[in-house]
């Protein structure tokens, strides 16, 4: 780290990332099989944070190993859905007693707000394990009463059992790693299972600190594993024959392959993938509520945000006047390494991100893109983009149509009777939307013609652990958050007695 990181972060902090991270498996911390470490950035200033160890596949084949011995020999199979509450609980209580430590971690390594990631990704974390720890007990089957009709006479007891899908392998992206840990881990234990998380390689350390917690609060060994490393130990969970369940979180491109790495075993899949989200605005809208939530819509996480409001759709006679306020606002935010309590937008993730968001840049300016505000790089140390504001675009251009993951929107103006959803729907995703209006019936004609997995009335990011996630088209199979997400972790089973 350097001096000002040291100083900004507490005495916990720099004890963990002090020396090398192992890999978590089997309940023991363990250097990889090969030995070999990568090295993890601060994306502030581009310097090296700590070294962690780079698991392959031996060591996902040891992961899944110690996960299928708890799940099939080990006492999780033997717990009971009360001392799974219990233990799911206690993880939620100690990711809020070590807040500050999980905040300062996680705007080290990723480079997000520090007073964003303690009020939002720890808090929400925290109250996702709290969420998903009370529906441990209430995982529950039903009774049939079968009629046989072609067995005259007969009587029958049927019943189902929702029981756990087994092994679980669970890949999670950069953007939120934290709060996608908790997304996914959360649901999969309350419903019995075991787990191997891979966390990105990019921001590996809230999850190599999750898993101390873990070990903390009492759960057995082998029921949370973790690999730390690249692409090449994510396909191997994901081809593994002995793994029941891949979960995945990230782009739409590799979401295909985990697809296509799944086939082998025909292991259950859930994907939640990339998005290029309408934000639409009506004439009638809030406009003094509209103009934040609409630029915080895509400058949230510095726009490294799947469902990001990137696409913005404004009524033709306040488009003007609209994105003047939009551009005006995200000129104003404050730019700087997430370690200042005080800063609003901080730095991408990685040179890779700082790349792929510039490039877009330069080649929508080329296209004919007018830059309202920003349009490139912001100085010349760590990944800072500035927040771009583009007009005069069109819907082939690729600042439009393809995913940047960064602070950039594209404003589009429409007129009330001119196919405004066939507009807002003509993309491969199907994440989320919004819609900014006076009008309640108007809103919820539109929230119905918009084809994605979540629809927000003047608001954006609305997001809560009991309203289910997940996307439509390209953006994904299945629902997490919510009862749903139980789905995704069990399956059932049918019993049926001849009396």
């Amino acid at each position: 780290m350097t001096a000002v990181a040291e100083q900004a972060v507490g005495q916990p902090v720099r004890e963990f990332v002090s020396g090398t991270k192992q890999l978590l498996i089997g309940g023991q911390w363990v250097n990889a099989a090969s030995g070999r470490t990568f090295s993890t950035f601060d994306p502030a200033t581009g310097e090296k944070i700590t070294e962690v160890a780079h698991g392959a596949a031996e060591d996902v084949d040891r992961a899944v190993a110690a996960a299928r011995r708890a799940f099939d020999d080990g006492p999780w199979s033997r717990t009971t859905p009360s001392e799974r509450q219990r233990l799911i609980w206690r993880m939620g209580d100690l990711l809020l007693a070590r807040a500050e430590q999980f905040a300062q971690l996680e705007a080290l390594d990723n480079g997000k707000s520090v007073a964003v990631a303690q009020g939002v990704d720890v808090a929400w974390s925290a109250d996702i394990f709290h969420y998903y720890a009370g529906w441990a007990t209430k995982i529950e089957g039903r009774t049939i009463t079968p009629s046989v009709p072609w067995i005259p006479g007969s009587q029958w007891h049927a019943y189902t059992l929702r029981e756990p899908v087994g092994v679980c392998a669970q890949i999670i992206p950069w953007n939120f790693p934290l709060v996608m840990a908790a997304f996914k881990l959360a649901p999969a234990l309350a419903a019995g299972n075991t787990v191997i998380l891979k966390p990105a390689e990019q921001t590996p350390l809230t999850a190599l600190l999750l898993g101390e917690l873990f070990l903390e609060a009492g759960f057995p060994a082998g029921v949370v594993n973790i690999v730390t490393g690249f692409g090449d130990a994510g396909a191997a969970l994901a081809a593994h024959d002995d793994v029941d369940k891949v979960a995945f979180t990230g782009s739409t491109e590799v979401g295909k392959k985990i697809v296509d790495a799944a086939r082998g075993n025909l292991k259950k899949v859930s994907l939640e993938l990339g998005g290029k989200s309408p934000n639409i605005v009506f004439a009638d809208a809030d406009l003094e509520a509209a103009i934040p939530g609409s630029a915080n819509a895509w400058l949230f996480n510095h726009g490294q945000c799947c469902v990001a409001g990137t696409r913005l759709f404004v009524e033709d006679s306040i488009f003007d006047e609209f994105t003047a306020g939009v551009a005006e606002f995200a000129s104003q935010v404050k730019i700087g390494p997430g370690l200042d309590p005080t800063t609003q937008l901080g730095p991408l993730v990685s040179q890779e991100q700082l790349d792929r968001v510039t490039s877009y840049l330069r080649q929508g300016i080329a296209d004919g893109a007018r830059a309202l505000t920003g349009g490139g790089r912001h100085g010349d140390s760590g990944y800072y983009v500035e927040p771009t504001v583009l007009v005069d675009v069109r819907e082939d251009m690729s600042v439009v149509r393809e995913e940047i993951f960064g602070p950039v929107v594209a404003a589009i103006p429409f007129s009330a009777g001119d196919g405004l959803a066939a507009a807002a729907n003509n993309t491969e995703y199907g994440l989320a939307a919004g819609i900014w209006t006076r009008d309640i019936s108007k809103a919820h004609r539109v929230a119905k013609q918009i084809k994605a997995g979540s629809v927000w009335v003047n608001c954006y990011n609305g997001f809560d652990t009991a309203i289910p996630f997940g996307g439509y088209k390209q953006s994904g199979w299945g629902r997490e958050l919510g009862a749903e997400a139980i789905d995704l972790y069990t399956q059932t089973k049918a019993v049926n007695v001849a009396l």
